[in-house]
C-alpha cells in the first residue's frame, strides 16, 4: 500500500496518486502537492519559512498549526 507524502513546501499530506514530482539534476527530489507549491518553490524561489500560509511558518511563529 502506497504511503501518504509530504509536501516539499507547505507540509501537508498528500495522499497518493496526487500531486506531482519534481527531480533536480543533482537527485534532490521534491514532491508538491499543488501547482502554487511548485511555483513559490522552483519559478519564484521563496523559502516556506517566509510565505505566512505554510505550515513551517507558523511551527517558527508558534502560531495555531492545522
Amino acid at each position: 500500500m502506497p504511503r501518504a507524502k509530504t509536501c516539499s513546501f507547505c507540509g501537508e499530506e498528500i495522499e497518493p496518486g496526487t500531486g506531482m514530482m519534481y527531480v533536480r539534476k543533482d537527485g534532490t527530489v521534491f514532491t508538491f502537492c499543488s501547482s502554487k507549491c511548485e511555483r513559490n518553490m522552483i519559478h519564484l524561489k521563496r523559502k516556506p519559512r517566509k510565505v505566512k500560509w505554510t505550515q513551517t511558518y507558523r511551527k517558527e511563529k508558534m502560531l495555531r498549526v492545522k
